[in-house]
């Protein structure tokens, strides 16, 4: 039987009572309120090294997200960077699985919503809300930098935090669809938070330093001849990191936050005759530099939510 209306008919309506439901729900607001603090926290350790030293550097806003504390091990970027995947999962986990356990997924698609409009709405409210959160918190930074610096922050740097904010969205929204994926696989919300969890610290522990290399030595060989390192093994893991969303916002944070990043990855003497070491690269050139990671974090999360859609559309839902 052929569909009548549109398939999306009722996005509007899930994506305002899941957002509701997201910003009522105890469980995100303890992992926001955790990333806040800690965020926080980091910034604050920043910007009083950063007043001892505020002639040093012309990027004050960059520093105040890249710098590490010896007292406070973690910089802004590094906290955001390992807790928002957290906010992300606990977004998505319970998305599709909660209504199964409640029994209340057959009620809903009773009324005039179709799957497409269920799966596509849920997801665009754990969005929206990571989108928020994560947009207050950039603006309480740059209001807790302007209170304490007294400067405010320049054209460039504006813009490039502003693609940092724009790349961390990115980056919650693939764990945000990962967490929606296991969530229609498993139909417990435990399975659902342990799967999710565990390939977060897979890539965030393990691929880079262990998983990449190991499969890059399988695949071109070893890592060293007798003439030293072999460029066929380094572009291989090179190409195998970049698998990992937390590899690809990281080469992120690394170009937009640290003007004077001039490439990512291997670099060749040739490339850099003419480049004044040290001095920062115009902003839109750092843009063109991250584009093929920013591209990368937009495909992934779209292609894992379709993944979803695909496993939630064959399911068998009864009464």
């Amino acid at each position: 039987m052929r569909r009548r209306g549109s398939p999306w008919t009722g996005v509007g309506a899930v994506l305002a009572k899941e957002t509701a439901d997201h910003f009522s729900g105890w469980l995100v607001w303890i992992v926001v309120a955790l990333l806040f603090l800690t965020a926080f926290a980091a910034a604050y350790a920043a910007i009083t090294s950063i007043r001892q030293t505020i002639g040093e550097s012309p990027f004050l806003f960059l520093r105040l997200l890249t710098l590490r504390q010896e007292q406070f091990r973690w910089s802004f970027i590094d906290l955001v960077g390992i807790l928002v995947p957290l906010v992300a999962i606990a977004l998505g986990f319970d998305a599709v699985g909660g209504e199964f356990n409640r029994r209340t997924l057959s009620r809903v698609l009773a009324q005039p919503i179709y799957r497409d409009a269920l799966l596509l709405g849920k997801f665009l409210a754990g969005l929206l809300t990571l989108a928020i959160c994560l947009l207050a918190l950039w603006l309480l930074v740059i209001g807790f930098g302007l209170i304490l610096l007294g400067v405010p922050p320049g054209g460039a740097e504006t813009a490039r935090m502003l693609g940092f904010l724009v790349a961390t969205i990115l980056y919650g929204g693939v764990w945000l669809a990962v967490a929606m994926l296991f969530s229609t696989l498993f139909r417990a919300p435990a399975p659902a938070f342990i799967a999710a969890a565990a390939l977060w610290l897979l890539f965030l522990l393990f691929w880079d330093a262990d998983i990449a290399p190991l499969l890059a030595t399988l695949i071109a060989g070893p890592p060293q001849d007798i003439f030293g390192p072999r460029l066929p093994y380094i572009e291989t893991v090179q190409v195998l990191a970049r698998l990992s969303p937390h590899t690809l916002y990281s080469e992120i944070a690394l170009a937009l936050l640290h003007p004077s990043t001039r490439a990512l990855g291997l670099v060749f003497l040739s490339q850099l005759q003419g480049a004044i070491l040290g001095a920062p690269l115009p902003t839109v050139q750092s843009f063109l530099l991250v584009w093929p990671q920013l591209t990368g974090l937009a495909a992934g999360m779209i292609v894992i939510f379709v993944i979803a859609y695909i496993a939630f559309q064959r399911q068998e839902i009864r009464a």
